[in-house]
């Protein structure tokens, strides 16, 4: 392995460590938690060192929405593959959906709720939040309807379980009900 080998391979370490400890702290404090310094002091590297592989608080928020999308893929994936049939696809999509949101509510807020200088729905939207997108249109696309566009009706259908997950994060919807109101929305919204 060359010099150059190693210092890109301890680089990438470094903002992996970066990543995963800004997420710990965010998921053990809060957001407000996360700064440079605290960072820094976590990861036992000085501030220049942080400020190398990110500009500050809002990249690494973004940073930490990509990985959050990489895995909210990969969970709607796996939901969704273990049942058959439409309908109980896109019922396993919603729980699937709701249960990574409570489950990383950190992550979820760097994703959907906190500024992370990230694009949505344009050209230049970065591949892993495409990917996640991807993964609700391949289930949701099937329960469109006629004369509907797929894509139209898995942002609505998003729209509608983010909803949900932040009002019941927020106390405003009672968490007991979660299963009548991903029941409702199959019903109401997945034409099969």
């Amino acid at each position: 392995m060359s010099v150059q080998e190693r210092r890109q391979r301890e680089r990438a370490d470094r903002e992996r460590l970066i990543v995963a400890t800004a997420r710990e702290l965010a998921e053990q404090q809060g957001w407000d938690a996360v700064t440079t310094r605290r960072l820094a002091e976590r990861i036992e590297y000085s501030q220049p060192v942080l400020y190398s592989h990110f500009r500050g608080k809002r990249e690494i928020v973004g940073a930490v929405a990509l990985q959050g999308a990489a895995e909210l893929a990969a969970v709607v994936r796996a939901a969704t593959a273990a049942v058959d049939g439409p309908r109980e696809r896109v019922a396993a999509l919603a729980r699937a959906y709701l249960g990574f949101a409570e489950r990383n509510p950190a992550v979820y807020d760097a994703m959907f709720l906190l500024d992370g200088g990230l694009a949505f729905a344009r050209e230049e939207t970065p591949e892993p939040l495409k990917d996640a997108f991807a993964a609700l249109l391949e289930c949701l696309g099937e329960v469109a309807g006629d004369g509907v566009h797929p894509g139209l009706f898995t942002e609505t259908f998003w729209a509608s379980l983010h909803g949900v997950a932040t009002l019941i994060r927020s106390g405003r919807l009672p968490p007991e009900y979660t299963g009548p109101k991903v029941e409702l929305l199959v019903n109401r919204l997945a034409v099969v």
